[in-house]
């Protein structure tokens, strides 16, 4: 394995504005109160504090009231819980104790039932339910729909993670691209988000090509640079799913070459991200019977996108303190970490 004898996160250079909510630490607060009234923090409330997610939710949420921020300063507590014990899980070789969570909570959103007392005592399911129906009574139809889709790929991603961390090498750079788009977690977020701001496109705008590569570029964005930021975790207890790590793997190349490599494919994915939202709107307006109110919706859909570009930037530099724990660093488990937590009832 290679080395990381320095590091230091490079200035990605995003050429965008954001502001934040000015209730994001209130929802920071309460989504702490949150996770730990469902028992998925029973200790450590203070580091998951610091993780930030009202932050967070604060700088991507846009102007919207404060039960928007708030929902989803929850849901990313919920996230962030849900990928830390997943993580402990492959670290004591428990992997196969997720399914009966994944299943009640994908269970859920195809029939709005959880099957199995056991998986619906777990806190897990029973902090998504909570979550899921007030997230799905703000959202419309289409929006519900492709949040339905996106959460059970965010939870086979992470089953994909568990499969590259038990293989001899890590997984093709490519393909770990494609997987981590949805390991992110982001694609959910932006479904509330989108909501949130009042913004339901159409299905045929989702399903043009210059709509997806945007969002494609927005998550290798987001991701990539997340990749840099959880560096130091990641290489210290052996995890290869990480960008840095793979072009390290399969370039042969050190860790802070990489870490440049990484850097410069950033740079890359937004100068794409500036010609694919110019090829975008000319796409929607050559729609047929398209009407300038599409158009407007395109466009504030668009600068969400930046918004979560840039605020996912400045919260992990200047707001969550999760990447610079001594304990993340050193690879180590978060303190708050339910070890019991996938088997409570």
């Amino acid at each position: 394995m290679a080395q990381l004898s320095s590091f230091s996160v490079p200035d990605f250079h995003l050429p965008f504005g954001n502001s934040k909510h000015p209730d994001a630490a209130r929802a920071n607060a309460e989504a702490t109160s949150w996770v730990l009234q469902h028992e998925l923090v029973t200790a450590a409330a203070e580091q998951f504090s610091g993780i930030g997610v009202g932050h967070l939710a604060g700088r991507v949420s846009g102007d919207v009231a404060y039960e928007r921020v708030l929902l989803l300063a929850e849901w990313m507590a919920w996230s962030f819980v849900l990928d830390d014990q997943h993580d402990h899980l492959i670290r004591t070789g428990e992997v196969a104790a997720w399914r009966p969570v994944t299943d009640a909570i994908t269970g859920y959103l195809r029939t709005g039932r959880i099957e199995g007392a056991a998986a619906g005592r777990n806190p897990l399911v029973t902090g998504f339910v909570d979550l899921c129906d007030r997230i799905l009574a703000g959202m419309s139809e289409g929006t519900a729909a492709r949040y339905r889709a996106h959460v059970p790929l965010m939870l086979d991603s992470l089953d994909q993670e568990a499969s590259n961390r038990a293989a001899t090498r890590g997984p093709g750079v490519q393909e770990y691209v494609l997987m981590r788009r949805h390991s992110s977690q982001i694609l959910p977020m932006m479904d509330m988000v989108e909501a949130g701001l009042g913004i339901d496109l159409p299905q045929n705008v989702h399903d043009l090509p210059e709509f997806q590569a945007l969002v494609a570029s927005v998550l290798d964005v987001i991701s990539w640079g997340n990749d840099v930021f959880s560096l130091p975790k990641e290489h210290a207890c052996g995890d290869t799913n990480n960008l840095v790590s793979l072009i390290s793997f399969w370039e042969g190349c050190s860790l802070p070459d990489a870490v440049q490599a990484v850097e410069g494919r950033i740079q890359e994915r937004i100068e794409q991200y500036l010609t694919e939202e110019e090829r975008l709107i000319q796409a929607v307006i050559a729609l047929p019977g398209t009407e300038p109110s599409l158009v407007d919706a395109v466009t504030r859909c668009v600068r969400s996108y930046e918004d979560w570009m840039i605020g996912a930037d400045l919260w992990q530099r200047y707001e969550c303190t999760r990447y610079s724990d001594e304990r993340f660093a050193a690879g180590l488990e978060s303190a708050y970490t339910r070890p019991d937590l996938v088997s409570a009832a």
